[in-house]
């Protein structure tokens, strides 16, 4: 992340001209947008306006960024300075940045991903290593591509762009887009998985030549990245042409060089993740611990990422939720786990695109309880500073048992939406306490229904649920009006107790409510794992007198 201004400093009047300041300053990434571009939505971002030849275009442009709450936008001179061009952006408060007439937009995207990453590795750094690594990737990228005379990139595993050579002017759309999004575009994945070049990256260590595809995609030559058996990433030149093998071999050794490299970041990077889990365990456990942690701005929400696999180890549940928040757009998740449970900490604000919120992961866990209905995502209240995370957290916990017996919203919810189901389970466990409150009014219930199998209490609950409602309450009974009404008449006969009383209907609910989840308990044969169960709504019992 950087400014704005930081940015244009950086890169010199020669390149960059600002226009028109905006509202927000701080760059979270780039935005390659042309004039027929219509999808993109990335907040923070810097548009780059290629294509964009004329005042209509910039201005829809402009609006577009706007709305995907983008940093500013950069146009080609003159069209930045246009009076029909600026005034919409000031109006609209987005930064308006001209690049000028001379200056390259590939050139643009090589400087500025360069100094966004790099700004973003120092940043994120969470160990103390040498913070030139990623650039010594992009060094080794710009002497493979001075040697074969051709644009250079070097993905991971994943397709995922780790550097590219400055040279990228003989680049074709699919590779700018590529060094822009930092990811091969899924069309050009599919393209080079059907020509069967990502099996033979798996299975082979010799160079891959691929033909020109559809939309002016270049020949490619392809080298793998490998240590040992495993595949570690690749090297991609865009239409080098004929090589002669000299060069060939020296690519491959370069690949050999640079699997070293990236042997060792990953080494770092593990000791780093490792790290960043201990400090956010401790920050979210205690409010004393919170001095270390690098969150995103505030408010957060603390996220228990609960499932019903409670034997599954903690660490590899810990693993597939990140891979998952990787792969959905979330490239460094927050997270860490709390007695074998995951835990996240998000932004409470954000849309359902923006990586890292809670909206988002409510969107991610939706997709996931399509394909696994056991997943349940609880969300403690906004904690609107550091010191807060740790009550966000301990109710975030105090959910996940409300989850696994089915009392709170499936697939996610928060502790505002769960409020009363946690003052049933706070009044359960009170209950419970010494010293023991008894069965009280309710026992000559209890012994009744025990001695001459009547449903008394079942009754009383229901009719308590649907007070003033008797249709409704017979009903969940699956009785008959008269049934209930009756029922009811034996029931205040035995507790000799005043039902038009709402305080004393609220202390038996809450009673009842305990001794039917104690029944509840013992019927499944594990008391400590009784769910806190509200009055039932359906009941069967048996049919006895009715008038």
């Amino acid at each position: 992340m950087i400014n704005v201004s930081a940015l244009i400093d950086s890169l010199g009047g020669a390149l960059l001209r600002p226009i028109v300041s905006g509202q927000r300053d701080q760059i979270h990434d780039v935005t390659l947008a042309d004039a027929d571009d219509t999808s993109f939505d990335h907040p923070g971002s810097l548009v780059l306006g290629f294509g964009v030849d004329c005042a209509a275009a910039a201005v829809e442009l402009i609006d577009r960024a706007v709305r995907a709450e983008a940093c500013a936008v950069v146009l080609k001179a003159p069209l930045a300075e246009d009076p029909g061009v600026a005034g919409p952006a000031a109006e609209l408060g987005v930064g308006l940045i001209e690049l000028q007439p001379q200056a390259s937009w590939t050139h643009l995207v090589w400087l500025t991903r360069s100094i966004l990453d790099h700004a973003t590795t120092l940043a994120r750094s969470e160990i103390q290593h040498d913070p030139s690594n990623y650039g010594e990737l992009f060094a080794f990228a710009d002497a493979a591509a001075a040697t074969i005379s051709a644009p250079v990139t070097i993905e991971d595993a994943h397709s995922r762009v780790l550097a590219y050579s400055e040279l990228q002017d003989t680049a074709d759309p699919a590779r700018i887009s590529t060094i822009v999004g930092r990811r091969v575009p899924e069309p050009i994945v599919r393209h080079f998985r059907s020509r069967g070049v990502f099996r033979r990256l798996q299975s082979s260590d010799e160079p891959i030549w691929v033909d020109a595809g559809p939309d002016g995609v270049l020949p490619r030559l392809v080298i793998p990245i490998r240590a040992g058996r495993e595949l570690l990433g690749s090297i991609w030149a865009v239409d080098p042409g004929p090589l002669p093998d000299d060069q060939v071999h020296e690519l491959t050794r370069t690949a050999s060089v640079v699997a070293l490299h990236l042997l060792r970041l990953r080494a770092q990077s593990g000791a780093a993740r490792r790290m960043t889990v201990d400090r956010l365990r401790a920050g979210l456990l205690s409010p004393d611990n919170t001095t270390d942690l690098r969150l995103p701005p505030g408010p957060w929400r603390v996220v228990a990422l609960a499932d019903a696999a409670t034997e599954t180890q903690p660490e590899y549940r810990l693993h597939l939720w990140e891979s998952v928040m990787t792969r959905y757009g979330w490239p460094q998740p927050l997270l860490t786990s709390i007695e074998g449970t995951p835990m996240a900490v998000v932004t409470d604000t954000g849309s359902a695109r923006t990586a890292g919120s809670w909206a988002w992961l409510q969107a991610l866990a939706d997709d996931t309880y399509a394909y696994d209905n056991t997943v349940s995502i609880l969300a403690g209240r906004p904690a609107h500073t550091t010191h807060d995370l740790s009550r966000s957290c301990a109710e975030a916990t105090e959910l996940i048992s409300l989850a696994r017996k089915g009392r709170a919203a499936t697939p996610s919810t928060t502790y505002e939406e769960s409020w009363h189901e946690v003052v049933i389970a706070r009044t359960h466990a009170a209950l419970l306490t010494e010293p023991p409150l008894g069965a009280g009014p309710i026992q000559p219930l209890v012994d009744h229904d025990a001695e001459r199998a009547t449903d008394y209490v079942t009754t009383l609950a229901a009719f308590l649920v649907h007070y003033g409602e008797p249709k409704r309450a017979a009903q969940s009974l699956h009785i008959h009006p008269n049934t209930l009404r009756y029922r009811i008449k034996q029931i205040t006969d035995l507790i000799g107790l005043d039902l038009m009383d709402a305080r004393l209907r609220l202390a038996i609910a809450v009673h009842l409510t305990s001794i039917l989840d104690a029944a509840d308990s013992a019927a499944s044969g594990s008391p400590e794992e009784a769910a806190v169960e509200p009055l039932p709504d359906e009941q069967p019992t048996s049919d006895d007198r009715q008038c």
